[in-house]
């Protein structure tokens, strides 16, 4: 059993495997990050970073391969990775998830534009001087690195450019409390305004946080049926609809559950896919039946710094209620949500069977 991709699906699934199936995880990092707190590592250095021995060293049915996936041989079920190996899989998960999208040269020419995965960069370069910095993109990521950052950075103007309203898929309640939140830590927001390249704004730093892209390049040279988005397309219980010896989970698989729809990229929704996928191959080698992967959403998290926030209410599909818990609750409530994944991460080491507790385990 190989899975390739250590973020919040792949380790996930690698923990639930392990105690019935020998598992090679790949992934070149000797490190868990929480992605969801990248904005906090840019702007105030917080460590969002966990050691993979803190997980792997309870489960030794994983041994971990410190290198990177560069190839699938479908045809002789074989990984190939960037020190030369050829990992052979009756089984593979495909965790690679995504990246920030800045194909099309989006980043520019210069040197002084960022995305989530350069976090520590930025980090660096707002302590080298004040200036003036703009957040590029409207999305929830874009908000929460917009509001962090001008909490915690007043030495550094901050801008926020939209192509609509920032957080259009918000209610209007909640939009409305992201729109006062910035307002009053002097972000100047900036709506109708479309860029192409970092170079075409006018700003000391860029911030990038336009779109997501999954990270499924591998996938598609070794053919595997992918969606518009690039997304690997899969059946109910996630498993490759044209190579079905894999399941692909996270950002890369293009899932969808009854009444909920295509699901999003998302922490909210890699954890849940990480955790069925890795209960739906082990019912399969078992010859029992697999269930369909059941999924609903409940609410979406937003910070706003660390002393304010949004839990917007949504209905099954992810569209919004009009209900929203804000403020001080709010950001109590989200730091519990993103504590829980790691609380999940540890359950899963130190006691896996009790993971079927969990929503969307399979």
């Amino acid at each position: 059993m190989v899975v390739i991709g250590a973020g919040y699906s792949g380790l996930l699934a690698a923990l639930r495997l392990a105690p019935h199936h020998k598992v090679i995880l790949v992934d070149p990092a000797d490190h868990f990050t929480e992605r969801v707190r990248l904005h906090q590592l840019a702007a105030t250095g917080t460590e969002v970073t966990h050691p993979l021995s803190r997980f792997l060293g309870h489960r030794p049915g994983i041994a971990h391969v410190a290198s990177r996936a560069t190839a699938l041989d479908t045809g002789n079920r074989l990984v190939h990775t960037d020190d030369g190996r050829a990992l052979p899989y009756d089984r593979l998960v495909y965790a690679l998830g995504s990246r920030t999208d800045t194909r099309g040269g989006a980043l520019g020419t210069g040197d002084r534009a960022y995305t989530a995965e350069t976090a520590a960069e930025l980090r660096k370069r707002l302590d080298d001087g004040r200036g003036t910095l703009t957040v590029v993109g409207g999305g929830l990521t874009g908000i929460e690195t917009a509001a962090e950052l001008a909490e915690s950075r007043p030495d550094w103007e901050i801008r926020l450019l939209t192509s609509g309203e920032p957080g259009a898929g918000l209610s209007r309640k909640g939009r409305a409390h992201v729109r006062a939140f910035l307002r009053d830590q002097g972000v100047r927001v900036e709506e109708g305004r479309r860029v192409a390249t970092a170079d075409e704004v006018d700003a000391d730093a860029v911030f990038w946080a336009t779109s997501m892209t999954p990270r499924t390049e591998i996938a598609e040279r070794a053919g595997l049926d992918l969606d518009p988005a690039g997304r690997i397309r899969v059946d109910p219980t996630l498993r490759s609809l044209s190579h079905p010896e894999i399941y692909a989970v996270g950002d890369a698989a293009a899932a969808a559950a009854p009444g909920s729809g295509p699901l999003r990229m998302a922490c909210a929704t890699a954890v849940p896919t990480g955790l069925h996928a890795a209960g739906a191959i082990t019912a399969e080698l078992r010859g029992r039946e697999q269930r369909p992967l059941s999924f609903r959403y409940t609410f979406q998290c937003v910070s706003l710094g660390r002393d304010d926030g949004l839990i917007q209410s949504v209905h099954r599909d992810d569209s919004p209620r009009e209900r929203a818990l804000t403020g001080r609750p709010a950001a109590l409530l989200k730091e519990q949500v993103v504590r829980s994944t790691v609380h999940a991460l540890s359950l899963a080491a130190r006691h896996p069977a009790a993971l079927r507790l969990l929503p969307g385990s399979g």
